[in-house]
């Protein structure tokens, strides 16, 4: 599978069209860059409003910028610190509906105004994380975060 093709407007049944499209991308391939490189095209290829979407990977006790989609970005985030750091260390999707009002919020594209970062877990071992950004305010809501925890436990089936 070379295409994602999404034919619904909602946001939910874009979703739902999107997880059987994102496990076919990762059926038949074992290179974990790879995978993550197509499962970060393919949700911003679905979802216009993200402004940014990528993986940070644990590696050494610190979140490491895997493949993304978007502007440039911060390297490298310590555990506990920003929405990323907040979400890995907790082991819990964290939704900001306005980074301003996150304390400690790292501002990798001042830009950025609301946000969604899901932990990758599997088994007992925190993979990383799936970090989300919008340009725009309140952008995720329940449905972001029950389906990108959808997709967080396919891509750490991979790991």
């Amino acid at each position: 599978m070379e295409t994602i093709t999404i034919t619904t407007e909602s946001k939910k049944e874009r979703y739902e069209e999107l997880l059987p499209q994102i496990s076919a991308l990762l059926a038949d391939e074992s290179d974990l860059i790879a995978n993550l490189a197509n499962v970060s095209a393919a949700l911003k290829t679905a979802f216009s409003h993200y402004s940014w979407v990528g993986f940070y990977l644990l590696k050494n006790d610190e979140l490491v910028l895997g493949p993304f989609q978007g502007k440039v970005a911060c390297v490298r985030i310590a555990l506990g610190k920003g929405v990323c750091g907040t979400a890995a260390m907790r082991r819990e999707t964290v939704v900001v509906q306005d980074v301003t009002e996150f304390p400690g919020h790292i501002a990798c594209d001042s830009d950025s105004r609301s946000e969604i970062v899901v932990p990758m877990v599997r088994g007992m071992y925190l993979c990383g994380v799936i970090d989300v950004d919008s340009y725009e305010r309140d952008s995720f809501d329940e449905t972001d975060r029950t389906y990108l925890e959808k997709i967080a436990e396919i891509v750490s089936e991979k790991f």
